[in-house]
């Protein structure tokens, strides 16, 4: 059963962050929706895999849509054939029950995730922020 002081906070976060924080957060959602999907592999998790798999899809929906194309330019639409290579390489995992494309999609991520960092100038001693821990498959 999901933790209702969680999601209120959660909810509340969302509703008063930045939009620079809200694509941080998309990220990190990103980032451990795979994690876990590579955990689930890995201990044959199938209908776990999927799920998460499918979060990690629906984030990078998000991310795909929220692109300004017009004030973003070359950038934006190299971020969009990146989202749309991401996704495939999601779809490929799902329908091939293997990990390699997720830790390949997870480092793609984790690799946007930190330039986004650099391009918002955070103080790298901020812990809450400035690092992100995948999800560990050890219990």
């Amino acid at each position: 059963m999901a933790n209702p002081l969680y999601h209120h906070y959660l909810e509340a976060e969302v509703l008063n962050a930045d939009p620079l924080k809200l694509v941080l957060m998309l990220y990190r959602g990103a980032i451990d929706a795979v994690a876990a999907a590579r955990c689930h592999v890995v201990e044959g998790k199938i209908r776990e895999r999927a799920d998460a798999i499918t979060r990690a899809m629906e984030i990078i929906n998000q991310l795909l849509f929220s692109l300004d194309h017009a004030a973003g330019g070359e950038i934006s639409r190299n971020l969009g054939g990146l989202y749309a290579y991401m996704q495939l390489r999601l779809i490929e995992a799902n329908s091939r029950q293997t990990e390699p494309p997720l830790a390949e999609v997870e480092k793609l991520l984790s690799t946007l995730l930190e330039g986004w960092y650099a391009a918002a100038a955070r103080p790298s001693t901020d812990a809450a922020t400035a690092e992100h821990e995948p999800v560990s498959c050890t219990y």
